[in-house]
């Protein structure tokens, strides 16, 4: 799937948001190890990370060649800054409506607009791309992004008390969120 827009950031700088193709494959790895370094609230720990330059190279590779998945950058001033994608949650008739959200922004440019532009493109491409939801997890203790996917119409819908285990402050409290993005039927479009 591919992506291009430019959105004006609070600062009056211009942000462009784009589909990563496969000459980005070190600038993915290195912002994905950068901000999971910066933040306790993702995933996994970059030491986790197993994938090189060309892993993220061919992971690129197919989501722009997806007719329903997609990562994206944020490039500022001509350095890539964060990024977002959103993948289907599986290829089964019954959850193939479904699709998940992830995001991540370098810290030093935190409150800037990036994570919300990011998450609208996003939206906008689960919405191309025909899904019936989109859904994430976030920590709870996470109060900013909280009120950012609450401000775009995400809605809890449950939590996890032992979501994760940080290896610095112990069990972290998981909400689960989701956006219904249509009140229609999944059009069950596949990459078959």
């Amino acid at each position: 799937m591919e992506y291009s827009s430019t959105v004006t950031l609070k600062d009056g700088r211009a942000c462009i948001l784009r589909n990563g193709t496969a000459s980005n494959g070190q600038a993915l790895l290195d912002i994905f190890n950068l901000t999971h370094t910066q933040t306790d609230y993702l995933l996994t720990y970059p030491e986790e990370h197993s994938y090189t330059a060309e892993d993220e190279a061919e992971l690129l590779r197919r989501k722009t060649d997806s007719v329903d998945e997609i990562e994206l950058l944020a490039e500022l001033d001509g350095k890539v800054v964060g990024s977002a994608g959103i993948g289907c949650v599986g290829r089964k008739e019954k959850i193939r409506h479904r699709a998940e959200f992830g995001i991540s922004v370098d810290k030093a440019y935190w409150g800037l607009g990036i994570g919300r532009a990011l998450t609208q493109a996003c939206i906008a491409c689960a919405k191309k791309a025909g899904y019936a939801q989109l859904e994430l997890e976030v920590v709870a203790e996470n109060k900013s992004a909280l009120a950012l996917y609450k401000s775009v119409g995400f809605a809890e819908y449950g939590r996890n008390p032992k979501g994760f285990r940080s290896r610095f402050t112990g069990w972290q409290e998981v909400v689960l969120m989701r956006l219904e993005l249509e009140n229609r039927e999944y059009l069950g479009k596949t990459d078959e």
